[in-house]
């Protein structure tokens, strides 16, 4: 199974813009060679730290960042880069 690390932040809008785009896609779509893992940012400081990002939510898949939010992301934005970010981990080999 492939683990995807989503970097996020309890209260933020563009993170509930995330979990809801998420919902949706796994609705849609056949994602079931994925596995999210949802890192709450303050309650994994030393994981947090260790990756370079700004904005959450953030995505990275093997140590690799596939997406960054920006504040100027709407909710569309947001799942068509959720999106991208699952497509392109999907279409990946199996280690």
């Amino acid at each position: 199974m492939k683990e995807i690390e989503i970097f996020y932040l309890t209260g933020c809008p563009y993170c509930r813009h995330a979990r809801k785009a998420v919902e949706e896609l796994l609705a849609e779509d056949d994602y079931t060679g994925l596995s999210l893992r949802w890192i709450e940012e303050r309650e994994n400081k030393v994981l947090a730290d260790s990756r370079d990002y700004y904005y959450v939510p953030t995505i990275y898949y093997d140590g690799q960042k596939l997406y960054e939010c920006s504040p100027t992301h709407n909710f569309a934005a947001v799942k068509a880069n959720f999106k991208a970010a699952f497509d392109t981990v999907s279409a990946l080999p199996e280690k």
